[in-house]
């Protein structure tokens, strides 16, 4: 941990900022109508090899993105684990418990996950565009006020989820538990959302380690409280959601003691809840624009996985082996568009719109290396990937057969990751949903279901599956590369003045 405290600490006395300082220094006023106050160009003290600038910045994300990569897995753990215990009871209880965790992601996680972008944006750019290091503190209380708001509509739908199920043509078991599975979970699933919006707090002053810390204690301790309740206790089935939110919990109070006895409190100026509610409108709208911007994806994967179901249960079973696995490989392009948006975040808050524009493409360049070893992984290893989850030959071969597409889904699932992660740090989510609802649900499932029940079977799905995400990839991209970052300085600015954050002068305007 003590490694950690060097996590975006500023440069030694004496030593030159330049756009690859990890954390860089807050301007001395928040907004400026000069060419040289967007940006200082690292050649006004020493001249810099252009190679070195993109090599530097590359590395930057890797070692960011890493701990946040990690983070993910050691988070998707928990539920899995939770999962496989309870699955023990019988196999009305493994199917219980996937359904329940399955149903909680694509609800109250994604606004955990999508909701919390709005923090990617306006943390990461007030932390380096406000004159006030305490307007981050702010900004934490109102997203945990916003997204505790938008979880008890998820709560709701939770607590009278039983005739939803049924009208989604589940089994009566399936409507019955599942309903009672999640009223259970109901108190831990808000201790997961208030833990992402702290790792994001902590993450927008460029600390990414300390997710992994916490989740490292967590999840085999979320492992033994599972075991405990449900077998030891007599609890059952029900055991598992409250044991598993009594983990998340526990990973939000670890969190915030590591800010305050470790590294991330300087920005914490005290409880300040008028304040916080004074600019509520403009940061709920960026965290439904992230819900929506994660969830289209997410619903997508959910309807294929719907739709495989009706291809038969070898199908289905080859299905979820696939999906299983994706869960633990998306993290990577997931973490990597974290670690990108808080990036492009602070360099637009810094006013560095050149050194924005280069973090963008680093992050898409090494997202599709990261892309192309998994592709050769996968490949590698297809005729025999099946057996880790599962012994039938038909299955097997069935996953082998459908491995090339998910191998070549990961280089365009990269460049997804990376580039909205971008587009988040810009503020512009409705850009990457706009994105997701034409080509997911304009194309790639009506010509996938379609392959699929015409004589294309789970090949069809995936390769409509594949067709989405190299157009989402491809058009996120070229919008990236296309954008004007000055001005994505001068509405990072807007956006700062708009939520009530930074130390401007008086009638000082901003200029969009």
């Amino acid at each position: 941990m003590a490694g950690d405290a060097n996590d975006g600490a500023p440069e030694p006395s004496g030593a030159l900022p330049d756009e690859r300082t990890g954390l860089l220094a807050k301007p001395s006023s928040l907004h400026s109508h000069s060419t040289d106050a967007i940006e200082v160009h690292s050649s006004e003290h020493f001249t810099v090899p252009e190679y070195r600038l993109w090599l530097s910045e590359t590395w930057l994300l890797t070692r960011s993105s890493a701990p946040v990569i990690l983070a993910y897995m050691l988070q998707n753990s928990l539920q899995t684990i939770s999962v496989v215990i309870a699955g023990r009871l019988s196999p009305e209880a493994l199917a219980t418990a996937a359904f329940s965790y399955m149903f909680a992601m694509s609800t109250a996680w994604l606004i955990a996950l999508g909701g919390t972008t709005a923090l990617d944006t306006l943390a990461s750019s007030s932390f380096t565009g406000s004159s006030d290091k305490h307007d981050l503190g702010i900004l934490l209380q109102r997203g945990l006020i916003v997204l505790s708001a938008f979880y008890v509509v998820v709560a709701v739908v939770w607590a009278f989820s039983e005739p939803l199920f049924r009208a989604l043509g589940q089994e009566e078991y399936i409507c019955v538990q599942s309903a009672m599975f999640l009223r259970c979970l109901i108190p831990g699933g808000l201790g997961y959302v208030w833990f992402e919006s702290m790792k994001k707090f902590l993450q927008a002053q460029e600390i990414y380690r300390p997710g992994t810390y916490v989740l490292l204690i967590t999840s085999p301790f979320n492992a033994f409280l599972n075991w405990f309740f449900i077998h030891k206790l007599g609890m059952g089935l029900y055991g598992a959601p409250i044991a598993t939110g009594i983990s998340y919990w526990c990973s939000f109070f670890l969190l915030v003691a590591y800010a305050v006895f470790v590294r991330g409190s300087e920005c914490w100026g005290g409880l300040a809840p008028r304040r916080a509610l004074a600019h509520v409108g403009p940061f709920a709208r960026l965290a439904l624009l992230g819900v929506i911007h994660v969830g289209t994806e997410w619903w997508a994967f959910e309807i294929v996985a719907l739709a495989a179901g009706r291809l038969g249960t070898v199908a289905l079973a080859a299905q979820s082996v696939i999906m299983t696995a994706d869960q633990i490989i998306n993290t990577v392009p997931f973490g990597l568009g974290v670690a990108a948006s808080t990036r492009v975040g602070n360099l637009l808050g810094a006013r560095k719109p050149d050194a924005a524009a280069r973090a963008a493409h680093c992050a898409a360049i090494l997202s599709t290396v990261a892309g192309a070893l998994i592709l050769a992984v996968l490949m590698g290893s297809k005729n025999v990937f099946g057996r880790i989850f599962n012994d039938d030959e038909r299955v097997v071969r069935l996953v082998a057969d459908v491995m090339p597409f998910v191998a070549l889904f990961q280089i365009a699932d990269g460049l997804n990751g990376s580039c909205g992660g971008a587009l988040r740090g810009m503020g512009r989510q409705w850009v990457g949903a706009v994105v997701n609802l034409v080509s997911y649900y304009g194309g790639a499932l009506p010509v996938g279901i379609y392959l699929a029940f015409h004589g294309w079977g789970l090949q069809g799905l995936w390769i409509g599956q594949c067709v989405a995400l190299y157009l989402v990839g491809a058009l996120e991209w070229t919008i990236v590369g296309m954008s004007k970052w000055d001005k994505e300085v001068q509405r990072a600015m807007a956006r700062l003045e708009a939520g009530g954050i930074g130390g401007h002068s008086p009638g000082e305007e901003v200029t969009v």
